[in-house]
């Protein structure tokens, strides 16, 4: 790039340079600036196949997520940088809508960073900064105008706006923040305006637009990465904190916008401005540079249509256009179909890394929006070390730890009340439960499905287990008072809406299937083998296998009770039969009435027997009602686990839907 001064100004900053969030647009941008001129210069990226840094060598790329605290503790680290180009943000497309994510992604990193830097004694900082930050009152305002937010995000770069300014005015942190307007060029995400409109008029096509009259300042990303340098080279102690405009100072209506595009490309054709305008939208947006012309010593440079010539060559020349449009964020994750796999784990210390690579692999397939619930049902083994080194490094995934072994329907529900997304897939954690079937299970939700439930056609086992697993959904099938598919374990796909209606179910002894049959909704299923445990033996046994069966007929069947009533009645009939007969055999024919008491054991066996039966069949619906009258929490939580941090639970088993939980650091 040419701007004078440039080279000299990137020579005198102090090494090594740190830019921050270098897969987004302008951090790429400034990444290959710098590299450019000097080799001590890296970026980070969350990404791990970031296609803006394609062809920068891996050693000055370093991957991870730094809104978890250990990571950007490592990262500063390893580096130590002098100088810092903070480019990470969240919020500024109109389909990034995250509420929490802008917050934690603009102020609470933005708070850390600055006191992780604090700590090392950085000599620049330089923060990437919104003209959105001015609001309603974006017509030429000088940086010390009022500030009156129009959307969250506008509120989040207020807010790091402000920590900036205190750690620069009050604690002398070498700080500057860059109120940046409306930049444009090379690398630009395909759905923004510029690269969206060239892409329209290599086509000879117009775009829509939003209303003529609106003003936007627009930036060539040449003269915004310049703008970070000259920050950081002509910074005075009289000017940290402070927020400087970078923008050309020349507003430009759309309806002048549309005329350039059209004379570019040699459009015919009227462009149309019927294109909504964004909600925070307003009508004149445009800078005030005084400020920064004076201290920094920076002004743009290029010309608008100079600037969109030089795009248009970089859009036209690259041989893989498709991709670059298929890379839009606009394409980006589907959050309607997101979905939160909760995993009940006990004893899968091996399996719980191997499940989370396949679930992810499997989501970022689908790109949909996830979060990963591991649920460790106080298993003996490292479950709860596996499951903390994979959130210290993916903060999309969650850990339950339970005060002891509660069982996996308890461990289903603790992970659906805490659930965030809008279904939920309850998976074992021994792998027999293919995580791949999610895209299957996802398919039939998009068509509609309420639940899909998988159907186990086959499983790799024993012919005599299987032999019974098959009797008993069938068993029950014929004696349960509603219709509960055959062959289907919990793994499944559940709705939000018939998430919340499960929980709603106080009932201590649950079975979850069989609550999920309960509650209606569309239901349907998808076919699957059912593999072996991959680690180790199961934790089922014959016996545990009873006590499943049993508690799925008690729970959902009075047949048990019914055939107790019509026997009970059938003996009292046969035996009022039976005492008419001997009465009248007496009577008539004293001589053949049985003699011995043979037949009187018999009978008093066969009644014995089934006293016995009758009573233990009713002790064990007595047992249920006992277990749910002393109204016992589900579960008790021990811990959560986040961002590789283990935090106590202040909450035991909620009982409500809310999903609501508090906790504290350890």
């Amino acid at each position: 790039m040419t701007y004078d001064g440039l080279d000299e100004a990137i020579d005198s900053l102090q090494g090594p340079i740190l830019v921050l969030g270098a897969s987004g647009f302008i951090g790429a941008n400034l990444l290959r600036t710098l590299l450019a001129r000097r080799s001590d210069v890296f970026g980070t990226t969350s990404n791990p196949s970031p296609w803006r840094l394609e062809g920068i060598p891996a050693a000055h790329v370093i991957t991870g997520n730094l809104l978890i605290p250990a990571n950007l503790r490592k990262v500063l680290d390893s580096v130590r940088p002098r100088t810092v180009m903070n480019c990470i943000a969240y919020g500024a497309y109109s389909f990034e809508t995250d509420v929490a994510r802008i917050y934690r992604t603009n102020v609470e990193l933005t708070a850390e960073l600055v006191e992780e830097l604090r700590a090392r004694g950085c000599h620049r900082y330089v923060h990437a900064g919104s003209s959105s930050e001015y609001g309603d009152n974006a017509a030429g305002p000088d940086e010390d105008a009022v500030l009156n937010s129009n959307s969250h995000y506008s509120a989040s770069k207020i807010a790091s706006a402000k920590i900036l300014n205190y750690a620069g005015s009050k604690l002398d942190f070498p700080c500057v923040n860059l109120r940046l307007y409306s930049i444009y060029g090379q690398f630009e995400d395909s759905s923004r305006l510029v690269p969206a409109s060239i892409l329209k008029g290599l086509r000879g096509e117009a775009l829509s637009y939003v209303d003529p009259t609106i003003s936007r300042d627009f930036v060539y990303v040449d003269d915004a990465c310049a703008a970070f340098v000259m920050a950081a080279a002509n910074l005075r102690p009289d000017s940290y904190g402070r927020s400087f405009n970078i923008g050309s100072g020349a507003p430009t209506r759309i309806g002048d916008y549309a005329a350039v595009i059209s004379r570019l490309f040699d459009i015919g054709d009227a462009p149309s401005f019927t294109m909504p305008a964004r909600k925070w939208d307003v009508t004149d947006w445009f800078a005030n540079t005084a400020r920064t012309r004076r201290d920094l010593g920076w002004s743009a440079r290029t010309p608008l249509e100079a600037g969109l010539a030089r795009t248009r060559s970089w859009i036209a020349e690259r041989s893989d256009l498709d991709r670059y449009v298929r890379q839009s964020k606009q394409f980006g994750l589907d959050e309607k179909y997101s979905v939160t796999a909760i995993i009940a784990c006990y004893k899968d210390g091996q399996a719980i890394p191997i499940m989370y690579d396949r679930l992810k692999a499997t989501f970022e397939a689908l790109r949909i929006g996830y979060e990963i619930i591991f649920v460790n049902d106080g298993s003996p083994d490292d479950s709860e070390a596996a499951i903390r080194e994979i959130t210290s490094r993916d903060p999309a995934v969650i850990g339950i730890t339970h005060s002891r072994n509660f069982g996996s329907q308890a461990a289903f529900r603790s992970g659906m009340e805490v659930a965030t997304k809008n279904a939920c897939v309850l998976l074992d954690g021994d792998l027999q439960d293919p995580p791949e079937l999610i895209a299957d299970f996802v398919a039939k939700w998009r068509e509609g499905y309420d639940v899909v439930y998988g159907r186990r056609v086959n499983r790799e086992a024993p012919a005599h287990m299987r032999f019974a697993y098959k009797a008993f959904y069938r068993v029950f099938e014929s004696m349960s008072y509603i219709s509960v598919p055959r062959d289907a374990g919990d793994f499944s796909l559940i709705d939000r809406r018939v998430v919340q209606c499960m929980l709603n179910f106080p009932e201590r002894d649950a079975f979850i299937r069989g609550i999920r049959a309960f509650v209606g909704f569309r239901q349907t299923g998808v076919d699957y083998v059912r593999p072996e445990r991959m680690f180790g033996v199961s934790t089922n046994n014959m016996f545990k296998n009873f006590g499943w069966a049993k508690k799925g007929i008690l729970s959902f069947s009075n047949v048990p009770l019914t055939f107790l009533s019509l026997t009970g009645i059938g003996l009292f009939l046969a035996s009022l039969i039976l005492a008419g007969v001997y009465l009248v055999s007496r009577l008539l024919f004293p001589a053949s009435a049985p003699r011995g008491f043979t037949s009187i054991v018999m009978t008093v066996i066969l009644f014995g027997s089934f006293n016995l039966i009758a009573i233990s069949l009713i002790g064990e619906y007595i047992s249920k009602i006992f277990e749910e009258v002393k109204m016992r929490p589900h579960f008790i939580r021990r811990d959560f686990i986040r961002n590789g941090e283990i935090l106590t639970a202040l909450s035991g088993g909620d009982h409500s839907s809310s999903g609501a939980v508090r906790f504290e650091r350890k």
